[in-house]
């Protein structure tokens, strides 16, 4: 490596994005990182991603679908049983420390925003602007072949990770997001998807808003001494 400093910017300056601007992203720089992200190791070279890319009247029409149903479940919370994620991405019981960070991540973000526990609207309308792409110009939708194995989801990580430092060393910003997970239903029909196929998760790609006060929110990192253990 000629200029590691370059890799460790990218990696140092990546956060997750919740404001963009509708500067659109051309087809060929997308293309390009995709290209070097699929470079991601994975067992046996499986390369089990397969990654659908939304913009223009198709982006607007899976934000208006879900956002539809977003809302119907507020107004009747009995639909949520409609809407399941496919594998489970959080732990169905939180425990400390995860629980704490959780919390803190959250509070911290609405804190910011001026959103208390009591705006139930603030907090329903923030919430969906995952499902507005954070206006982000174009959003990725991944997905897995069901017969694939749990070790495919860590392939998948190092192939979304390389997808959003490849955006950065492009001057562009993201946020991976697992709140799509509960649309599968909506969103694989929508993109074409094989019935074999299940949604893994989604993305906002674009320029960032670096003028918007939402992306000033950088969450913390624990400590190296924290989560490492010598043995020798």
């Amino acid at each position: 490596m000629k200029d590691p400093a370059s890799v460790d910017a990218a990696i140092e300056s990546r956060f997750s994005a919740r404001a963009f601007l509708p500067e659109p992203v051309a087809r060929e720089t997308i293309m390009d990182i995709l290209r070097v992200a699929s470079r991601a190791p994975s067992g046996t070279n499986a390369q089990p991603w397969k990654v659908y890319v939304l913009a223009g009247a198709k982006r607007d029409e899976l934000v208006d679908k879900v956002c539809a149903a977003h809302d119907a479940i507020r107004a009747n919370p009995e639909l949520a049983s409609e809407y399941k994620e496919e594998y489970d991405y959080y732990p169905e019981k939180w425990i400390s420390p995860y629980i704490d960070r959780r919390r803190e991540n959250g509070w911290s973000l609405y804190g910011l925003l001026g959103i208390t526990r009591a705006d139930k609207d603030k907090m329903h309308a923030q919430h969906q602007r995952n499902f507005r792409l954070f206006d982000a110009p174009v959003g990725l939708m991944f997905t897995l072949d069901r017969v694939m194995g749990r070790g495919s989801l860590i392939d998948y990580g190092m192939f979304m990770q390389n997808i959003m430092l490849a955006a950065r060393a492009r001057g562009l910003h993201t946020c991976p997001q697992a709140a799509w997970n509960n649309y599968g239903k909506i969103i694989l029909p929508l993109v074409g998807a094989g019935g074999n196929e299940m949604l893994v998760c989604g993305m906002a790609l674009g320029h960032a808003d670096e003028s918007a006060l939402v992306n000033s929110f950088h969450t913390p990192r624990e400590d190296v001494a924290s989560f490492t253990q010598w043995v020798s």
